[in-house]
């Protein structure tokens, strides 16, 4: 009798990247080579796809379409910010997935996304244990914030690593050839919670003292308003100019952040905007220097013109691994990148237990921060360089970027309306 081939789920969660169509990728055309995996749906807007019973039907997609995805950027199929609670508390969740996956022959699941959403593949994986159903789980990292842990990095963060350190270098240009007669202070800020990580790579840009960014302000340090702006009047004095890369999550000495909007996302993350015009008037009010400032803000994450090549290919590999490592039997795992060398730069996949990985945050260590507090040191130069190495650039039409948009076609639904 034939063994029974069973069918896989895949959903991509939290804020999108540049490269995690890339893992998406990898994951599909490596499961099309596997005959004991079935079809592969993909959950329409994340976990709410599969909650709702909003399946798409990948093979209705062809090679060359899914070939694409990789130098796509944005999630393919819709992701979402849904963080599902204990079950203990509330298992309503839990039985309905339980149920869509059993009503679609599904066995295997992959979720693609940081730290909140491997906390839900974590528990998923608990639950269908104890649930006496047969679900492999097995998440896939993803995060721009490059704040998970175990692994050495995260896809998402290289990409965004290189477009901040390349926006923040050509603006140092356009500010210092108009700094006599015009703007002395570029404000830019970055994503970054908690963790510093995206400030940090802004100091990839500079090579001397004297070029962008001059300051950088990380979440992991206190505001120190006297120090950062007694360092902006030297840097517009020495150089007739001053640029700032500033992470959005920066803090006043009393743990509040600077730019609290007072609210809070799906998550219950706080939600944040604002902190380059609190700095730029800050300078304003105190050293009357005029200013500009700008949020990279959904550009940092989009930019797949500009991915970093290393980051495209460790996102793919990542999305294959998962694949591999479901069918060698592997449940409640994240496949990981461990570094193992730096030059010259070697890296590989090995694994984590979810368990360590959910709701865990990296932030910078201390020895990548430099003494002053305000610039990165040669360690950190050294752990963030390969991460932005190589150039992968999409295929152009026109002068754009030629990227694809699937079809997405629904998988007729069996059950209720939840």
């Amino acid at each position: 009798m034939a063994q029974k081939i069973f069918n896989a789920f895949y959903a991509q969660s939290g804020g999108v990247t540049a490269v995690i169509n890339a893992s998406a990728c990898g994951l599909i055309e490596t499961a099309r080579k596997e005959p004991n995996i079935g079809k592969i749906y993909a959950g329409r807007n994340g976990i709410i796809g599969a909650l709702t019973e909003d399946l798409i039907d990948t093979s209705k997609e062809s090679d060359l379409i899914i070939s694409k995805l990789k130098h796509t950027p944005a999630g393919a199929f819709g992701s979402c910010r849904h963080k599902l609670s204990d079950p203990a508390e509330n298992e309503k969740e839990y039985l309905r997935l339980i149920e869509v996956f059993k009503a679609h022959d599904i066995k295997y699941f992959f979720y693609n996304g940081g730290g909140d959403s491997q906390d839900t593949t974590n528990k998923i994986a608990q639950f269908s244990v104890e649930n006496d159903y047969p679900l492999v789980c097995i998440g896939i990292p993803k995060t721009i914030d490059n704040d998970l842990p175990i692994t050495d990095n995260c896809p998402g963060f290289g990409s965004v690593a290189k477009y901040v350190a390349i926006s923040i270098k050509e603006a140092g240009f356009d500010v210092a050839s108009m700094a006599k007669t015009s703007t002395k202070i570029f404000v830019l800020e970055v994503m970054g919670r908690h963790a510093g990580w995206i400030a940090a790579a802004s100091g990839l840009a500079s090579n001397h003292e004297s070029e962008a960014p001059h300051i950088i302000l990380f979440p992991e340090r206190a505001f120190d308003e006297k120090a950062f702006l007694k360092r902006v009047k030297e840097c517009e004095d020495a150089y007739g100019y001053c640029t700032i890369v500033v992470s959005e999550g920066v803090r006043d000495q009393s743990g509040a952040f600077l730019a609290d909007s007072g609210t809070t996302d799906a998550f219950g993350h706080a939600q944040l905007g604002g902190t380059a015009p609190v700095i730029a008037n800050l300078i304003k009010e105190n050293l009357n220097l005029k200013y500009h400032w700008a949020v990279a803000d959904y550009l940092q994450r989009a930019a797949r013109h500009i991915a970093s090549k290393t980051d495209v290919e460790q996102a793919y590999a990542l999305g294959e691994a998962a694949i591999k490592m479901a069918l060698s039997g592997e449940n409640a795992v994240m496949p990981i990148i461990e570094r193992i060398s730096d030059e010259p730069y070697e890296w590989r996949i090995g694994k984590a237990n979810l368990s360590d990985v959910a709701n865990v945050e990296k932030t910078m260590p201390d020895n990548f921060i430099s003494q002053d507090n305000f610039s990165i040191t040669d360690a950190c130069r050294t752990y963030l360089e390969p991460l932005i190495m190589g150039e992968d650039y999409p295929p152009y039409i026109n002068g754009i970027p030629d990227y694809v948009r699937l079809k997405n076609v629904s998988v007729e639904k069996k059950l209720k309306e939840f």
